[in-house]
């Protein structure tokens, strides 16, 4: 089978991946490596002959031009199809330009070691043991996350991210995420490569909500927005009763719901502050400012108001108790999260309380 220039360069750079840091080992010594060496049977991509303490050593490898955990499961499936049928043993790695924390799990857990370009590196036999691992990721795949977390792509993972077992067609899915269906599309590739999502007959679904999460977490820029911020002479019980008073009104006829602390609060509540946070659209915060006595102030402010640029959170907010209306609970423990460490903490408690999902 003819194979694209890409892939002959990612082999060669494999190659000389595996040549030099093999090179590094004062304890090894390499007697020759080979790209797809001729042989009966099933083919791998790499072969390399190494001398340790004496004893004759053989790494074979396979090289995958993406390194997303779709396709190194592709590749554990090749390396153990090929582990059994030979006659004496050998050590199986995965080869690629890029291996995320995801994927190196994917390798240990199957006993398979790993090198990637950025130096990431597991490599095991009797008597020697190599691991190295580089903090941050390389460009390519800061990139194509932060495309991942765009706005509209956001919208199609907090609609899965709801009830993560439910089988989604993609039109359907569109359709509830307010977005196109080639938008869908996009993200239905990229949550299949990180193997955060799976296909059955009934439609796509979400098999590894977690890891999704753990990622959008780390990547999370809060929502754009002017944050304005006001007094009211409410306090405690009263604004909580206009809240509930005035709540539906507010999410209904111009919006604005609660977030952060404040929605936490509703949630799963953990710390209490003096400050409500809300987020809202322009004729929310007009209504907020009638309805619950807000006045500007230039300090001593109780009230804090994030006007969206765009409107997506606000398709996501749930009503926890009548009249209540709040962020998600996975929005909200995004906003927790990146707001310090008493933040992270509530979050933390929330995600117990709120984000467990059923397998």
């Amino acid at each position: 089978m003819l194979k694209s220039t890409d892939w002959v360069k990612v082999e060669q750079q494999a190659l000389e991946m595996l040549r030099n840091i093999l090179a590094e080992l004062p304890e090894v010594e390499l007697i020759d490596i080979l790209a797809e060496p001729e042989q009966k049977g099933l083919s791998i991509d790499l072969i390399a002959h190494l001398s340790f303490n004496g004893q004759r050593r053989t790494i074979v490898a396979e090289v995958k031009t993406s390194g997303q955990p779709r396709h190194v499961q592709a590749a554990l499936f090749q390396l153990q199809r090929y582990v059994e049928i030979q006659q004496e043993s050998v050590v199986p790695i995965v080869v690629a330009p890029y291996l995320s924390e995801d994927s190196r799990a994917l390798c240990t857990e199957s006993n398979v070691g790993f090198l990637d370009f950025e130096g990431n590196a597991r490599i095991k036999f009797p008597g020697f043991f190599l691991l190295r691992e580089v903090a941050g990721k390389p460009p390519a795949e800061k990139r194509e996350l932060r495309s991942l977390f765009k706005p509209k792509s956001i919208q199609v993972m907090r609609t899965m991210l709801r009830d993560p077992v439910r089988q989604w067609r993609v039109a359907d899915l569109a359709k509830e995420s307010f977005v196109s269906v080639g938008h869908v599309s996009n993200v239905r590739n990229s949550l299949l490569d990180r193997g955060w999502a799976e296909v059955s007959d009934e439609g796509l679904f979400l098999s590894d909500p977690d890891s999704l999460l753990d990622t959008w977490r780390e990547e999370y820029v809060p929502p754009k927005g002017d944050r304005r911020t006001f007094y009211t002479t409410l306090h405690g019980s009263a604004f909580e009763a206009a809240l509930r008073e005035y709540g539906t009104a507010l999410a209904l006829d111009g919006l604005a719901v609660l977030s952060s602390f404040s929605a936490a609060n509703w949630l799963a509540p953990y710390a209490r502050t003096g400050t409500y946070y809300f987020y809202a659209d322009n004729e929310g915060v007009d209504r907020m400012r009638k309805l619950l006595k807000l006045s500007t102030t230039a300090r001593g402010e109780n009230v804090v108001v994030t006007v969206l640029d765009d409107f997506g959170i606000f398709h996501d907010a749930v009503e926890p108790t009548d009249g209540i209306h709040c962020t998600s609970p996975v929005q909200t423990y995004l906003d927790l999260y990146v707001s310090g460490e008493r933040g992270r903490e509530a979050a933390e408690y929330l995600r117990q309380e709120r984000l467990q999902w059923r397998k």
